[in-house]
């Protein structure tokens, strides 16, 4: 049980620390490429973001009863913003949508025998996050 609280603590916070470095900087919420509108919501985000994520953690390692339920419900507050950002990907055709700004992180690049093979470094950060999710769960 421990183990899988360890885990699930660290995907809560990370989701709650890993924004504040990677969009409340000049790629995002400083980028004067964005509309202002734009730069708002993204602050707002992380910041509600961040906040949800301190809430996560507290309710995993509170004392008290009902640590079972409190876990399942950090597993689904923790999923909720993967389950965002997949339905987002997914859905982005319909809205012109891309994973990356022209003036914001670069894409990855891995040399491999075939040559170079590129990816979005948040698709997968986030593949990586639900399979250590339901590890998570699966463990508890």
């Amino acid at each position: 049980m421990i183990p899988a609280r360890i885990l699930l603590t660290a995907l809560a916070a990370g989701q709650g620390i890993a924004p504040l470095f990677i969009d409340l900087n000049r790629t995002h919420a400083t980028n004067p490429l964005w509309p202002g509108h734009a730069r708002f919501h993204v602050v707002s985000q992380t910041l509600t973001q961040t906040l949800a994520a301190a809430v996560e953690v507290a309710l995993l390692w509170w004392p008290g009863p009902t640590l079972d339920q409190r876990f399942y419900l950090v597993a689904v507050l923790t999923a909720l913003p993967m389950i965002g950002f997949f339905a987002a990907f997914f859905a982005r055709g319909l809205y012109s949508g891309t994973l990356r700004d022209p003036n914001g992180m670069p894409i990855a690049r891995i040399r491999a025998r075939s040559g170079v093979v590129e990816f979005d470094m948040n698709l997968a950060i986030l593949v990586v996050a639900t399979v250590l999710l339901v590890a998570a769960v699966l463990a508890y």
